[in-house]
């Protein structure tokens, strides 16, 4: 995609991030989930502190824009765990999941692992990931399905 720029993750982006995820959350991937499961998983109360930590403790990206405007972002921890991948509502389809992985999973030795939503899993298995298991994970009482993925390096 021209225009898109991937950079390294700043504190100042986590209260952008939140928001792209809660909007993804309910839209992209309300196909595949019911809305009381949507509640459960993108509340809109994301715990920020904890997030900048944990994004600051990761490798983490953020893609942009020309005019700057976040249009997704992603992780990876030190033992190849791709933790968050999340592209824009309005952006699916062009590129910026691929983009933000390739450059994750450079980063990786070995095995990388992701709990791979139902909406994700096709995007993943397309990159050579395979389906570990299925998953129930409970939020907020609530139980929503998910798949443990890995792709060895």
């Amino acid at each position: 995609m021209s225009g898109l720029r991937i950079r390294e993750y700043r504190p100042e982006d986590c209260a952008g991030l939140a928001g792209l995820f809660y909007d993804t959350v309910h839209t992209v991937n309300a196909r595949d989930y019911t809305p009381d499961q949507l509640d459960a998983w993108a509340d809109g109360h994301v715990d920020l502190a904890g997030w900048n930590r944990s994004f600051l403790a990761h490798y983490s990206l953020v893609a942009v824009l020309d005019d700057n405007t976040i249009v997704g972002f992603g992780d990876i921890d030190h033992t190849g765990y791709l933790d968050r991948l999340y592209v824009h509502r309005d952006h699916q389809h062009e590129g910026i999941a691929t983009a933000l992985c390739d450059a994750l999973e450079s980063t990786a030795a070995g095995r990388i692992v992701t709990h791979a939503s139902i909406t994700a899993r096709g995007f993943f298995e397309r990159r050579g990931y395979r389906v570990v298991r299925e998953q129930q994970v409970e939020r907020h009482g609530i139980q929503l399905t998910n798949y443990v993925m890995c792709r060895e390096q």
